[in-house]
């Protein structure tokens, strides 16, 4: 049976219409709002790019479980090897006299991007920085990043090191969710560490500068893979997470962000369609004490609304009826089925608001004969 729930429509159609396409310069692109679940945009997003330091966020992930599961703690020291003191490009400045703490090494990969960092890092937990590397493919493919292959720690141009725009953001995902109590460190925007380089102490993210609730991630840049940022950004009850690629200068990265930021904060409003513990639709119950039961929403539904837009989102209840009793309270009984245009349709379970006893012996003889009762009837009008 599929039940239209025109409570939703009414009220949808005033707010809802057609999404505004974004047209982005970059090479590749993801923009994800996290408290609905929706993608907003993508351009390329599954195609294996060079991540440049941006698959750092990958070195972090590793490190941030070592910690969570008690391997090495923020204080523990680490040693710095010939190989990691030669790294080139974006640095701490480390030899092998030093022995900088864990907390040191994550500051100093997501402030200062070192490369020489990730080296002690992945030495450090897997003793090699190739071991390292294949642990964090492997990881990486259990977190759902398919189109992602690690060949360092660091992002340092290799062949065959590639991550897509969508691993990107799912990695993201996982570090905002799977590690709030580390996730603070991406909001940091220096880190003089010894004093070393004082005038490349300021991290490179052009969000965090920007004063619209940015709280990281990470940049990126090589020849190669051109300029990239994975960002989040968290404005009212919304967090949004960002990802480009393949941009042609810092200046051209720092405004191609600003203007998708712009865009998916402004475009879209979020919406509470239907509150926590309303009643949606109701579905005719067989063989029970009450002849229907409520169905609603586990926790409401609240949905990203395109702003000034027109009608054309529909909402509809689906489920296959009669229920046969008993029912429990919780159970889920069907789909409330909504759809926004130039949008995947969404899935929002639909379960029992209460319990529905089985009938008594008597009721059953009733419920039974009623229902062969129409049956026969069904029979001779058609």
């Amino acid at each position: 049976m599929r039940a239209l729930f025109t409570g939703i429509l009414a009220f949808l159609s005033v707010i809802a219409g057609p999404v505004a396409a974004f047209d982005t310069n970059a090479r590749a692109a993801w923009v994800y709002d996290v408290t609905t679940g929706t993608v907003l945009m993508e351009k390329n997003a599954a195609q294996a790019l060079p991540p440049a330091s941006m698959s750092k966020l990958m070195t972090l992930y590793m490190l941030f479980e070592a910690l969570d599961e008690g391997r090495v703690q923020l204080d523990t020291r680490l040693p710095v090897s010939t190989k990691a003191r030669q790294m080139q490009g974006s640095t701490m400045f480390l030899n092998e006299n030093d022995r900088p703490t864990v907390e040191e090494l994550i500051k100093g990969i997501i402030v200062l991007s070192g490369n020489d960092a990730c080296v002690v890092v992945a030495e450090g937990l897997s003793g090699t920085e190739d071991a390292f590397a294949r642990q964090m493919t492997e990881r990486g493919r259990a977190l759902g990043l398919t189109e992602s292959t690690f060949v360092n720690a660091s992002g340092w141009p290799a062949e065959g090191h590639v991550m897509s725009a969508h691993d990107l953001g799912i990695l993201s995902l996982h570090l905002v969710q799977d590690f709030p109590e580390y996730y603070t460190f991406f909001a940091l925007t220096e880190f003089p560490f010894d004093n070393r380089a004082p005038a490349n102490r300021f991290n490179r993210n052009p969000l965090l500068q920007l004063g619209i609730g940015a709280d990281g991630l990470k940049t990126g840049h090589t020849q190669e893979a051109g300029y990239g940022l994975v960002g989040s950004a968290v404005q009212g009850d919304r967090r949004v997470i960002f990802v480009i690629n393949g941009l042609p200068s810092d200046r051209a990265r720092a405004e191609e962000i600003e203007r998708i930021v712009n865009w998916a904060f402004r475009q879209f409003t979020m919406r509470t369609i239907v509150p926590r513990g309303e009643i949606v639709a109701e579905a005719p119950v067989w063989l029970g004490t009450r002849s229907k039961v409520g169905l609603t929403t586990e926790n409401g539904v609240r949905v990203l609304i395109p702003a000034g837009a027109q009608a054309g989102v529909t909402a509809e209840a689906v489920f296959n009826g009669p229920i046969e009793a008993p029912v429990k309270a919780g159970t889920r009984l069907g789909d409330l089925v909504i759809r926004i245009p130039d949008a995947e349709e969404s899935h929002m379970p639909l379960i029992a608001a209460s319990d529905v006893e089985a009938a008594g012996v008597f009721g059953r003889l009733q419920g039974a004969a009623q229902r062969l009762g129409s049956r026969a009837i069904s029979a001779i009008t058609n």
